[in-house]
Protein backbone atom coordinates (compact mmCIF):
# COMPACT_ATOMS: atom_id res chain seq x y z
CA UNK A 1 0.00 0.00 0.00
CA UNK A 2 1.44 3.56 -0.72
CA UNK A 3 1.57 5.79 2.32
CA UNK A 4 1.76 9.51 1.85
CA UNK A 5 4.85 11.32 4.00
CA UNK A 6 4.59 14.45 5.47
CA UNK A 7 1.33 16.55 5.17
CA UNK A 8 0.36 14.40 1.96
CA UNK A 9 -3.35 12.62 1.03
CA UNK A 10 -3.65 9.79 -1.22
CA UNK A 11 -7.06 10.33 -3.26
CA UNK A 12 -8.69 8.15 -5.78
CA UNK A 13 -11.01 10.25 -8.02
CA UNK A 14 -14.45 9.47 -8.46
CA UNK A 15 -15.84 8.44 -11.40
CA UNK A 16 -18.20 11.30 -13.13
CA UNK A 17 -21.25 10.42 -14.31
CA UNK A 18 -22.27 9.74 -17.83
CA UNK A 19 -25.50 10.89 -17.56
CA UNK A 20 -26.71 14.87 -17.00
CA UNK A 21 -28.89 15.27 -14.77
CA UNK A 22 -31.54 15.09 -17.61
CA UNK A 23 -30.91 11.92 -19.01
CA UNK A 24 -28.77 12.82 -21.71
CA UNK A 25 -25.88 10.12 -21.96
CA UNK A 26 -22.95 12.22 -21.97
CA UNK A 27 -19.84 11.35 -24.33
CA UNK A 28 -16.02 11.24 -22.55
CA UNK A 29 -15.00 14.20 -24.34
CA UNK A 30 -18.07 16.24 -22.82
CA UNK A 31 -17.47 15.02 -19.26
CA UNK A 32 -15.02 17.66 -16.62
CA UNK A 33 -12.35 16.37 -14.93
CA UNK A 34 -14.07 14.85 -11.65
CA UNK A 35 -12.79 16.92 -8.50
CA UNK A 36 -14.52 14.85 -5.72
CA UNK A 37 -12.14 12.34 -4.51
CA UNK A 38 -12.05 9.80 -1.46
CA UNK A 39 -9.54 10.22 0.89
CA UNK A 40 -7.64 6.39 0.82
CA UNK A 41 -5.05 7.23 3.13
CA UNK A 42 -3.13 10.01 5.24
CA UNK A 43 0.40 11.62 6.04
CA UNK A 44 1.28 12.16 9.73
CA UNK A 45 1.44 15.71 9.30
CA UNK A 46 4.59 17.62 8.48
CA UNK A 47 6.12 20.92 9.88
CA UNK A 48 5.08 24.65 8.46
CA UNK A 49 7.77 27.05 7.80
CA UNK A 50 7.10 28.23 11.24
CA UNK A 51 7.96 25.02 12.68
CA UNK A 52 4.74 24.22 14.13
CA UNK A 53 3.04 21.00 13.44
CA UNK A 54 0.35 20.74 10.61
CA UNK A 55 -2.43 19.13 11.61
CA UNK A 56 -4.46 16.44 9.32
CA UNK A 57 -7.83 17.83 8.74
CA UNK A 58 -9.04 14.71 6.54
CA UNK A 59 -8.94 10.97 7.40
CA UNK A 60 -9.35 7.65 5.55
CA UNK A 61 -12.61 7.62 3.83
CA UNK A 62 -13.51 11.27 3.87
CA UNK A 63 -14.83 12.83 0.56
CA UNK A 64 -13.03 15.77 -0.62
CA UNK A 65 -12.71 18.45 -3.57
CA UNK A 66 -9.31 19.03 -4.87
CA UNK A 67 -7.58 21.46 -7.38
CA UNK A 68 -8.68 20.44 -10.26
CA UNK A 69 -5.24 20.13 -11.49
CA UNK A 70 -2.80 19.45 -8.31
CA UNK A 71 -1.18 16.57 -7.62
CA UNK A 72 1.06 13.85 -8.89
CA UNK A 73 -0.84 10.78 -10.26
CA UNK A 74 0.34 7.16 -9.77
CA UNK A 75 -1.00 3.99 -10.58
CA UNK A 76 -0.21 0.90 -8.09
CA UNK A 77 -1.59 -2.49 -8.27
CA UNK A 78 -3.74 -1.39 -11.37
CA UNK A 79 -5.33 1.45 -9.72
CA UNK A 80 -4.75 5.29 -10.32
CA UNK A 81 -4.33 7.20 -7.07
CA UNK A 82 -3.55 10.94 -6.81
CA UNK A 83 -0.83 12.45 -3.73
CA UNK A 84 -2.02 15.65 -3.09
CA UNK A 85 -0.78 18.27 -0.45
CA UNK A 86 -3.43 18.53 2.63
CA UNK A 87 -3.51 22.21 1.26
CA UNK A 88 -4.65 21.70 -2.33
CA UNK A 89 -7.92 19.83 -0.83
CA UNK A 90 -10.57 22.62 -0.65
CA UNK A 91 -13.55 21.21 0.82
CA UNK A 92 -14.69 18.23 2.63
CA UNK A 93 -18.12 16.91 1.23
CA UNK A 94 -20.31 15.87 3.80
Amino acid sequence: MIKPLNDRVLIKMIEAEETSKGGIILTAGSQEKPQIAEVISVGPGGIDENGKKVVMEVKKGDKVITSKYSGTEVKYEGIEYIIVKQSDILAIVE
